[in-house]
């Protein structure tokens, strides 16, 4: 059976997170809505988003709302982001069904054994990156799994003056960027505030602040620093590499690939002295950049929607 009647000719997708914003978390699970945009974009499909909080109990009555909202109707693919996810998907009646994993979703304990109960039944399972692919459990599992990552929205994160990102911030200071939550300990605020004391620089973090003025801060920064120990992906650096604004980075995630060949970035492994060194030159400079952007553009929202919509495309044909 293909798409309901009631819609047009194109395919069906539903595509489920569990990453609802909140006043709190303006900035929670703004990576997938990208990718929705970018594969609305793309005019090929039609595409509904359904997004929910996190936990337990949000995850109970997303499936109930799911079969309610979406009663008597299939999609061609229900796609759910994160291995929890998936579960509340089963509300739905699917052609194919197709998850992607982030890295919580592999790495934390129980999380991991509710993931790896569901990738069975995944038509598509895939990994935001080569390194996470690889963690993915079940040897069957990780044998189909694609890479599929979500992308930096090239449009929203470009290149602008320092004098209109600090004017439209109200900022009159150089500073550092950390661009995570610094409650979350696997991005290593410790390591960023350390940095930012031995030379004496500003450290401005991005909890809690609003998408769209996240540019500004990374526009703003005299560098970004992305001292994690460990990433599902990297988007945070390439959200500076699309404004040609300095990063450092560990060696985790896409950051290695994403960093290779960038004068004035540094990917290498968290040492205080080695940091500061590459940092001297851009906090000297009025307005430090790096030829950034076209690093990142391998990474687009666009370019990643666009591998989306493929494996979707051999999910539907496989479905017959």
């Amino acid at each position: 059976m293909g798409s309901t009647d009631s819609h047009s000719g194109e395919p069906r997708a539903l595509v489920v997170s569990n990453m609802l914003p909140d006043g709190g978390h303006p900035e929670r699970g703004r990576f997938v809505r990208d990718q929705v945009d970018a594969l609305r974009g793309l005019g090929e499909w039609e595409v509904e988003l359904f997004e929910f909080a996190p936990g337990a109990k949000a995850l109970l009555r997303a499936a109930r709302d799911l079969r309610r909202r979406f009663a008597g109707e299939q999609f061609d693919v229900v796609h759910a982001h994160f291995g929890l996810t998936a579960w509340a998907t089963f509300a739905v009646k699917a052609r194919a069904r197709a998850l992607t994993l982030h890295g919580t979703d592999v790495r934390h304990p129980r999380t991991r054994l509710a993931t790896r109960a569901v990738l069975p039944q995944m038509r598509l399972v895939a990994a935001v990156s080569e390194a996470l692919l690889a963690e993915i459990p079940g040897r069957r599992a990780r044998a189909r799994a694609l890479v599929l990552p979500c992308g930096v929205d090239m449009k929203r994160f470009r290149a602008m003056p320092r004098t209109r990102a600090w004017g439209e911030l109200d900022i009159d200071h150089p500073y550092l960027l950390f661009p995570a939550d610094p409650d979350r300990p696997e991005k290593r605020y410790d390591r960023a505030i350390s940095l930012a004391n031995a030379i004496g620089v500003r450290l401005l973090t991005l909890g809690g602040i609003e998408p769209e003025r996240v540019p500004l801060y990374v526009n703003g920064a005299q560098a970004v620093i992305v001292p994690s120990e460990r990433e599902g992906f990297g988007l945070a650096v390439l959200e500076a590499l699309a404004c040609d604004v300095p990063v450092l980075a560990t060696p985790v995630g896409i950051h290695s690939q994403a960093l290779e060949g960038v004068s004035g970035a540094l990917c290498a492994p968290f040492e205080l002295e080695r940091w500061q060194a590459v940092l001297a030159p851009h906090l000297a400079a009025a307005d430090p950049r790096v030829q950034g952007r076209a690093h990142a553009e391998p990474f687009s929202a666009k370019h990643m929607a666009e591998g989306v919509a493929a494996a979707w495309r051999s999910l539907v044909a496989e479905a017959g």
